[in-house]
């Protein structure tokens, strides 16, 4: 019978979290956490807690990898932590927010990044707003507000969809290049900016004229910008969906997660601190493009567009990397028959999930119509955390039910760190909920991001009930 080899090794397994971690976020995202926060020490000491967070997690699901070190990931995990109906949420909820927001959140990147050289079409502020949809009790969604740039998001979608669905090999073969090329474009930002001595150290330190110092304030400002890293820090996770491929599992699961990781940490601190540089944070947080605007200072409109045009490169690779595996969550959930039929068959001519990539791509549209580059993203870091969560707490129960087991690699601090994890997770997803629905009450947003995510997310409930009743009348 035919099987996956284990082919990749060290360097391979850090590209992979490199290149999975490194997306878009990092373009886009500080200038919102500046907004959040108005103190450029505390956005730096979210970047290293978000860091040192994810680092927990990477290392809590080195030793699950290592216990399992099979292809399918956490939802190979969570089916023998916690059985079939918590792996089945697990993967509706990855098609229904988790992958699809997160492919709609990078294509909106794209789209935005995209005005630096063509202004895209949209229609007035009456327009725009004329014909909300309305969710009770979850807000309000405009269809029509910035419709040049959902457009072209959707057409990054659906032109990548189609890429795939063509050939597995043309969808997979951009992905070494488009990770090297995401490292070299802050490479060059980080040491065009320093270098060029253009900017100020008093950037570094100085908070906002307006920062309030009330420490509650503080704390939930502190957990609302937390979601913009924990995004830039996703995807460390990805590595255990190839652990059937990873030769010495055992040693280079932890150790490329581990590296690699770090390396992103470094990175990432690197590049905000860059931007901070070239803009005080009152004026990095009224950014649009914070990446552009950093590098126009000192090397004007051709190094804003040379880092444009390295940020559109980049984030379609990344729209492309999300598309090829995410849409096989919902083609095995088909294939199992767990979810409609149509979704789980091969195209006869390319021998590729066509029906699942086709299906992915009609509900990302909707979620680029209905949303925004920071509601899709919030959304789908506030219910992945939830599953982070549990994956955490399952090493308890992996430790439990597999006593036996080979040694492996085995997680340092146990079992402080799994409860650091847990807690900190905990905290993130009740304090994100509280921000949510106090700044709908209080009329600073239309939507209570959170909550929207649940209810999409419940919905595999009865879908899990429907099914399964299906399959044993």
């Amino acid at each position: 019978m035919a099987h996956l080899e284990r082919k990749l090794g060290l360097w391979a397994a850090i590209s992979i979290v490199i290149g999975s971690v490194i997306g878009s976020s990092i373009f886009m995202k500080p200038a919102t956490m500046a907004a959040q926060l108005s103190s450029p020490l505390m956005l730096l000491a979210v970047w290293v807690v978000a860091g040192i967070v994810s680092l927990f997690g990477g290392m809590i699901n080195a030793e699950v990898g290592c216990a399992m070190p099979e292809t399918g990931g956490q939802y190979t995990y969570f089916k023998y932590m916690y059985g079939n109906f918590f792996a089945y949420l697990f993967g509706w909820s990855s098609f229904v927010v988790i992958d699809t927001a997160s492919i709609s959140a990078i294509a909106f990147v794209f789209a935005q990044y995209s005005e630096y050289f063509i202004q895209l079409p949209r229609f007035s502020a009456g327009i725009e707003h004329a014909v909300p949809v309305v969710i009770p009790y979850i807000g309000k969604f405009y269809l029509l507000e910035n419709i040049g740039v959902k457009g072209v998001a959707i057409a990054l979608i659906v032109i990548f969809s189609w890429i795939n669905v063509r050939s597995v090999k043309a969808g997979g073969a951009v992905q070494v290049f488009f990770s090297i090329l995401k490292v070299a474009a802050l490479m060059f930002l980080i040491a065009s900016i320093f270098f060029s001595g253009n900017g100020h150290l008093g950037n570094l330190t100085t908070a906002s004229p307006g920062f309030d110092h009330s420490y509650w304030h503080q704390f939930t400002a502190f957990i609302a910008a937390t979601t913009g890293a924990l995004a830039a820090y996703d995807g460390w996770n990805n590595l255990g969906f190839i652990g059937g491929e990873i030769k010495e599992p055992k040693k280079n699961i932890p150790r490329g997660l581990i590296i690699g990781l770090l390396l992103c940490m470094l990175l990432y601190v690197l590049t905000t601190e860059a931007y901070l540089y070239m803009m005080p944070v009152d004026e990095m947080k009224n950014s649009k493009l914070v990446a552009s605007d950093a590098l126009f200072k000192i090397m004007g409109v051709g190094g804003g567009g040379l880092i444009a045009a390295l940020v559109l490169i980049s984030t379609a690779g990344c729209t492309n990397s999300n598309i090829l595996p995410c849409s096989r969550v919902i083609y095995a959930m088909s294939h199992e028959k767990n979810f409609f039929a149509f979704a789980g068959k091969v195209n006869p001519k390319y021998s590729t999930p066509s029906n699942a990539l086709w299906f992915q791509a009609a509900w990302g549209t909707i979620l680029v119509l209905i949303g925004s580059f920071d509601m899709l993203m919030d959304m789908f870091v506030f219910i992945t955390w939830i599953f982070y969560g549990f994956a955490a707490y399952g090493i308890f129960i992996l430790r439990r039910k597999m006593p036996d087991r080979q040694p492996g690699y085995r997680l340092k601090g146990y079992p402080y760190l799994p409860i650091i994890f847990i807690l900190f997770s905990t905290l993130y997803v009740v304090i994100t909920l509280y921000n949510d629905i106090s700044n709908y009450i209080a009329g600073t947003s239309q939507i209570i991001v959170s909550v929207f995510g649940l209810i999409l997310a419940a919905i595999g409930v009865p879908l899990y009930w429907y099914f399964n009743k299906r399959n044993l009348s």
